[in-house]
Order: structure tokens, then C-alpha cells, then sequence
């Protein structure tokens, strides 16, 4: 039984002098918040992990139709939470395909993923896209949110003009795109994304900024003297939630600053961003694990993020594989080479069953963060050595709502556009557009209801 002496609005924030901080669903905020979601009381999540140079597809596809068994290959990390999923096949980026001089086919893989556009310049050089699924979504509930959406990248974008192969930085670094020839860079630095999200590169004056930083202050001590007020007029179940959450961001703090004082950052030869840990386990975790905060506080709705910019290199020393990722995936059928990516496509997968694990733990009320989200682990690419752009591997996790029927793999008529299901997740979000790109309607099967 819910006991509170007040009622909170679902914009309530926590203020202190040069910081702010958003708060989780609490009991509270019950009535307000059912007033500004869709059907159900509850906010629905999207977002689309990317992951750059296809899949080994031989160690992905389940042997059956229908509902999910032992998952083997590449997915088996996938199979505690094999419930909470759906395994889409056949589905095609068609403008991916070297249809129109431009990019190079890994720029073309993941410009035209989400936005479903021709991928080519003008006469005049210009870039031509269009606006992209998360952008689309990101717009039905902007007002409702701090942040329209979150870009997050876990490599360093480039200085145009210093890319692989001579295409463009914009289209093999960028995700997300506002309009035909705007992208949203990613952000690729843990501070930065941490108080992006939190507001202090905004709320807090530069001198202010840098003294926290000099004193390792924490945005939680700036806020203090609201987060005991608060305290007084909530019931034990908001306090235990809010006591949960606020340690949750306290961990994050610590982790990026353990990594800037012991000075764990990479060598600027690799090209990363500022405190970055040095393992690339433990720089997913960390970004994930911001961006689960951004959701449970409700600061956005929408999040993007790649696992790698496409054609990426990196190299995975962690588990054995100190050669580039790009280079190995164009392996020729060398079974050496083979295994690589493999186990390079395990580890993220691992990684992505890891994030998927802590949305179901975070609660929301009668339900938790994965139930209320849509999240969306695909590429552009298939198959990595020869760059085909149809048959895709496609994940997607969660219920929205309500609104999906998990724990199936769906067999869709070959050359379906990808568009489809990103337009049904729009639609879901609560804006419905004429089309998405190369869209030709909503994807069915999602629901068995």
C-alpha cells in the first residue's frame, strides 16, 4: 500500500547551488504521471544499440519459428532473458545498398539504418538523409522530458576529412540525424554524458564547475539540504526508492572520478575521449549504466547509442582478440579470423544481456524499466566480409507497455524494410508518421494480443 503525506509532480528536482538532479518514479508521483504517458500510467522507453561491421550470422539465427528455446551460438548470453525478447529475421536496410554514388558502404550501413533515406551528396556537396526513427520518436514527447533524446558513442568521432577509406566522418560516426543534413554527434566522454544528463554543464557557472571538480564534490552533497526535505514527506517505500537511486548515481561518480584520479585514460593515440576506462567492458557499463539513469529519472525517453563507429578497428585485447575489428571481419573464410569475430560479437552481446538484466531490476511502480521500454540491438551490415544489407540481425527487447509479446523469433517475408518495426515504435511512442524513410507500414507479429 502506497503511504505518502504528499504528492509529488513528476518534474519535481532536486536543487542545489549550481546543480540539479532528476528523480526516479516514486508513489507520489502517481497521479501526475499518469497524466502526461500513454495508456497505462507508465512513460515507454526507446532505443537502438548499434553495433558496427555485422554479425557472424552462421552463430546467430535460431533453428525455429515461434517461441524461443535453448539459445545457442552468439545469442546463448542472451538466454537469461530470452522472455523479455523477440528475434526478428529478414528484415533489409535497402538504401544501405550501393544504389547512388556516395559513402562508402559502412557510411551508407549506418546513415541510412535509421533514417531509411538515400544516402548521397549534392551537386553542391551537401549531405541528404532525412530525419531519423529516434528523432521521429523523440519528438512526441520532448516537452515532456528534460532531454529530447541521448546520443552516446563509444569511440571518439573524428576530425572530418580523417576518416577510413575517404568517406564521410558524418555518416560513419553519426546515428541520429535532426534533419536530412544535420546529424547529432554522439557523446563519447562518461563526465560529459553524466552531467548532460544532470544539468550541471548547463545549471553550474564554469567557476563553480571547476572547483567541484578540484574538490571531487559530488552533485549529491550541492543537493542535500532538498533531498532531506523531500525525505520528510515520503512514505518508506519512496525514501527505500529514493535512498536506491541516489547511491545508484553516487557509484557513477565515484567510477568516473577512480578513473580521472588514478589516471586510467587511454593513450591519445587511440583516439578516445577523456576518461574513458581503459577496458571496453567496463566503458559499456559505465555508459549504460548513465543511461539507465537517464531513463529511471525520466530525463529522456529516447537514447541511441553505438557500440562502434562503422568500419571501427578497435581491437579487444580483454578476451584475446588484439586485432581490429573491421580487419577481421573481412576474414575471406579464414576460420581463424572467423572465431575472432565471434567471440567479438559474443562479448557485446554479453555486455547488451548485462544492460538488458539491470532495466528489469529497476523498478517503476508494479513494473520495471524493460517492460516500459522498446530497445532495439541490430546493424546496418549482415554479413561483414562482402557487406550485404538485407537479412539483418535485428533484437528486440522489452514489452513497451505492454504492447509487445516477447520471447519469439519472427520470420518476415524477405526484403521487409527495418523501417517498418521503427515506425510501429514511433507510433507507439505516440506519433504516427506518413512514412519513415523506405517504410511501407507498421510491422506486424509484435503483439500476439
Amino acid at each position: 500500500m502506497m503511504v505518502s503525506r504528499k504528492k509529488l509532480s513528476r518534474r519535481t528536482i532536486l536543487r542545489g547551488v549550481g546543480a540539479a538532479i532528476s528523480l526516479p518514479f516514486l508513489d507520489a508521483m502517481t497521479p501526475a504521471f499518469a497524466a502526461s504517458t500513454v495508456p497505462g500510467g507508465k512513460p515507454v522507453r526507446a532505443a537502438w544499440f548499434y553495433v558496427p561491421n555485422g554479425i557472424d550470422m552462421r552463430h546467430w539465427t535460431p533453428a525455429d519459428e515461434g517461441p524461443l528455446g535453448e539459445l545457442s551460438g552468439i545469442l546463448a548470453p542472451l538466454q537469461p532473458v530470452k522472455d523479455d525478447l523477440l528475434v526478428l529475421s529478414n528484415l533489409t536496410a535497402n538504401w544501405g545498398r550501393p544504389l547512388l554514388v556516395g559513402a562508402g558502404d559502412h557510411g551508407r550501413a549506418l546513415a541510412a539504418y535509421m533514417t531509411g533515406m538515400q544516402v548521397y551528396r549534392t551537386a553542391g556537396a551537401d549531405l541528404k538523409l532525412g530525419v531519423s526513427a529516434d528523432q521521429v520518436a523523440a519528438s512526441a514527447v520532448a516537452k515532456q522530458t528534460k532531454l529530447p533524446s541521448l546520443e552516446i558513442g563509444l569511440e571518439e568521432i573524428r576530425q572530418a576529412g580523417n576518416c577510413d577509406n575517404g568517406y564521410s566522418c558524418a555518416y560513419a560516426y553519426n546515428m541520429a540525424w535532426r534533419t536530412e543534413s544535420q546529424p547529432l554527434p554522439p557523446i563519447a566522454d562518461p563526465r560529459q554524458l553524466f552531467e548532460r544528463l544532470f544539468g550541471t554543464d548547463v545549471a553550474e557557472p564554469p567557476e563553480a564547475h571547476a572547483r567541484r571538480l578540484a574538490m571531487r564534490e559530488s552533485i549529491l552533497d550541492q543537493v542535500s539540504g532538498d533531498t532531506k526535505k523531500l525525505e520528510s514527506n515520503l512514505g518508506n517505500s519512496d525514501r527505500r526508492k529514493l535512498d536506491e537511486y541516489l547511491s545508484s548515481v553516487r557509484e557513477i561518480e565515484q567510477q568516473v572520478q577512480r578513473l580521472e584520479k588514478d589516471g586510467l585514460v587511454a593513450d591519445p593515440g587511440m583516439e578516445k575521449p577523456y576518461g574513458v576506462p581503459p577496458e571496453f567492458p567496463d566503458y559499456f557499463r559505465l555508459m549504460t549504466d548513465i543511461m539507465i539513469a537517464g531513463f529511471r529519472t525520466d530525463s529522456t525517453r529516447v537514447a541511441t547509442i553505438m557500440i562502434g563507429r562503422e568500419g571501427s578497428t578497435r581491437a579487444y585485447p580483454e578476451i584475446g582478440v588484439p586485432d581490429g575489428h573491421h580487419p577481421l571481419t573481412h576474414h575471406m573464410g579464414n576460420m581463424t579470423m572467423l572465431d575472432k569475430v565471434r567471440q567479438i560479437n559474443s562479448l557485446h552481446l554479453h555486455l547488451f544481456a548485462e544492460f538488458l538484466i539491470k532495466m528489469k531490476a529497476a523498478k517503476e511502480g508494479d513494473s520495471n524499466l524493460l517492460d516500459q521500454s522498446m530497445i532495439v540491438y541490430g546493424s546496418g551490415l549482415s554479413d561483414g566480409n562482402v557487406h550485404t544489407h538485407d537479412q539483418l540481425p535485428t533484437l528486440l527487447a522489452g514489452r513497451g507497455g505492454n504492447f509487445i509479446s516477447p520471447g519469439r523469433h519472427i520470420i518476415y517475408q524477405r526484403e521487409t524494410p527495418v523501417c517498418n518495426l521503427f515506425a510501429t515504435m514511433c507510433e507507439r511512442m505516440g506519433v504516427t508518421p506518413e512514412h519513415l524513410g523506405d517504410s511501407t507500414g507498421r510491422l506486424a507479429g509484435l503483439s500476439l494480443s
